[in-house]
C-alpha cells in the first residue's frame, strides 16, 4: 500500500513544475506536466493559491506565490542552527573561512559564517554579504543546483557536472572561493543553499573541494528531516 497522499503529491510536484518555470506556465501546460485532467489541475491551483505558494497574474500563467518566501523565511532559522556545527569543522579542516550561502533575488546572501581557530589573515567574508548569483563560486554553485538553461554560463555548466564551483578573485583581489550545491527540494522548503570556503592564495583547493562536497552531502542528509517538520 502506498503512504503517500495522492492529491498531496500532485500539489507538491505542480509547485515544482512552477518554480521551475521562470516565465509562467497555463493551468493546461500545468494539467499536461502532471498527466491530469485539467479540472483537477485548476483544483491544484486554486488550492496552492488560497495559501499563496501560487500566483495566476493578469496573463493568467502561474508562478510562484509570496507565500513560498513565508516559508522559507522560517526554515532558514533552523538550517543556520543545522548548520554551524558542521561549518565549524569545515572552517577547521581547510584552514579557511566557510560559509553558508542563500539566494535571495538575483543575489547570493551569506547567512553563516564559522572562521578556522589558527589567527591566521582570512577574507572579509561576513554574515550579510551579498552578490550576484552569476559571481563568486557561492553564486555559481546555487545556479549550478538549478535545472541546466540554455544559454548558462559555462561555470554554472562545469559546477553542475563537477558537483562545485572553484573562483579566483571574482568578488576580492587574491581570494579563491570554493563552494558547492546543497541538494534540497525546492517545492518543499523554499530554499536555494550552498556551503563553501574561501581564503586567500594559500588555499589548498583539493582538500576545500573535498571538504566542502562532503559538508554539501552531510548538510543535505539533515535538512530533509527538517524540512519535514516545518511543514
Amino acid at each position: 500500500m502506498s503512504t503517500t497522499l495522492q492529491t498531496l503529491d500532485r500539489g507538491l510536484n505542480a509547485l515544482a513544475i512552477i518554480a521551475e518555470q521562470t516565465g509562467g506556465l497555463s493551468v493546461a501546460e500545468l494539467a499536461e506536466r502532471l498527466a491530469v485532467h485539467r479540472a483537477i489541475a485548476y483544483r491544484i491551483v486554486t488550492t496552492l493559491e488560497q495559501h499563496g505558494l501560487v500566483n495566476r497574474g493578469r496573463d493568467g500563467l502561474l508562478r510562484l506565490g509570496a507565500g513560498i518566501s513565508l516559508l522559507a523565511s522560517r526554515f532558514e532559522p533552523q538550517l543556520r542552527a543545522l548548520a554551524q556545527p558542521r561549518l565549524k569543522a569545515l572552517a577547521a579542516a581547510t584552514r579557511a573561512t566557510a560559509f553558508l550561502s542563500v539566494a535571495q533575488g538575483e543575489e547570493a546572501v551569506v547567512i553563516l559564517v564559522a572562521e578556522p581557530d589558527d589567527g591566521l589573515l582570512r577574507v572579509g567574508y561576513r554574515v550579510g554579504s551579498r552578490h550576484p548569483l552569476s559571481l563568486g563560486a557561492a553564486g555559481i554553485a546555487i545556479l549550478a543546483g538549478r535545472p541546466a538553461e540554455t544559454g548558462e554560463a559555462e561555470a554554472v555548466t562545469r559546477a553542475r557536472r563537477e558537483g562545485y564551483s572553484l573562483t579566483r578573485g571574482q568578488l576580492q583581489r587574491g581570494a579563491v572561493g570554493v563552494a558547492s550545491p546543497i541538494p534540497a527540494d525546492p517545492r518543499r522548503s523554499g530554499v536555494e543553499a550552498c556551503v563553501g570556503v574561501v581564503a586567500m592564495d594559500d588555499l589548498d583547493s583539493a582538500t576545500a573541494i573535498a571538504e566542502v562536497m562532503a559538508a554539501a552531502r552531510a548538510l543535505a542528509e539533515l535538512v530533509a528531516p527538517a524540512v519535514a517538520g516545518a511543514e
